[in-house]
């Protein structure tokens, strides 16, 4: 299969397949707040950059112009390519099943969290290519057969365990996505992503990590506090802080309109004030 400079980055791609959930249709973002706005070519490309990357306004123009070309929209793919992803998500969706933690609904909690990540990355990157969405939804692959408990207590060893983690989901889905014939590149990009490889300088990478920030302040920051109520406010706010700076211009803007409780809308803008 052909590949086009296009595919390395994940932007820009063809439609998804048929029944892969769309980007929420209504809420925080404007034509202008998500990774790509209105407009046609080059153009477009690299205004999504300037909102995805943070250091995007640092680039001289030769180098905007060349990594706006390098993610121009990529050629249609094959049937066969479809067919791929579609059983790559089937084989990820069979892995998140097995999580013995159950949302309310009874659905496995990873698998309700793969939802959320994927929606996420589809409204902030409109046009992602499909194996951008297969890699959100292996953000926490098997996560679960990795327990906290597994590793010492305290911030060393919660750093060594997030790490691993890193390592062991991202293998995990380029196995799973070339034992149904996702080409090795795209596998490898997937990988990539997952790892966390590249954060604020690979456009996938960002999407990702900008996901996962979003899901986490709308649909886990209220037990996430309830949980730690022992912190002092300070340090819940540093949490949010470090939070804030590892998202995008366009993850931020969307975080600001998303509806809190009162109490955690403000310890978010007491984290955000002066950034």
């Amino acid at each position: 299969m052909r590949r086009t400079r296009g595919r390395r980055h994940g932007l820009g791609a063809p439609p998804a397949p048929t029944g892969w959930p769309a980007a929420p249709g209504s809420g925080m973002l404007g034509a202008a707040g998500g990774v790509v706005a209105e407009g046609r070519g080059p153009a477009r490309i690299a205004f999504g950059l300037a909102t995805l990357l943070p250091g995007w306004l640092q680039l001289g123009p030769t180098a905007q112009a060349k990594l706006a070309l390098a993610v121009k929209p990529a050629a249609v793919s094959t049937r066969s390519d479809m067919d791929a992803y579609t059983k790559a998500r089937e084989l990820i969706d069979a892995a998140h099943s097995a999580d013995p933690k159950r949302a309310p609904d009874g659905r496995a909690a990873e698998l309700v969290y793969a939802e959320r990540m994927e929606a996420w990355v589809a409204r902030l990157v409109p046009d992602a290519a499909p194996w951008l969405r297969l890699a959100a939804r292996c953000q926490h692959l098997e996560r679960w057969s990795v327990p906290r408990t597994s590793f010492p207590a305290g911030r060393a060893g919660y750093l060594a365990w997030r790490k691993s983690l890193y390592g062991k989901q991202a293998a995990r889905a380029k196995e799973l996505l070339r034992q149904v014939g996702v080409s090795a590149a795209e596998a490898d990009d997937v990988a990539t992503w997952v790892s966390k490889t590249g954060l604020k300088t690979n456009p996938g990478t960002q999407a990702l990590e900008d996901a996962a920030c979003l899901v986490f302040l709308e649909n886990e920051i209220e037990a996430f506090a309830a949980q730690h109520a022992d912190y002092p406010r300070e340090k819940v706010v540093d949490i949010l802080k470090k939070t804030w700076r590892k998202m995008s211009p366009a993850a931020q803007q969307a975080a600001l309109g998303l509806s809190l409780p009162p109490a955690i809308a403000a310890l978010v803008r007491e984290s955000t004030s002066g950034t």
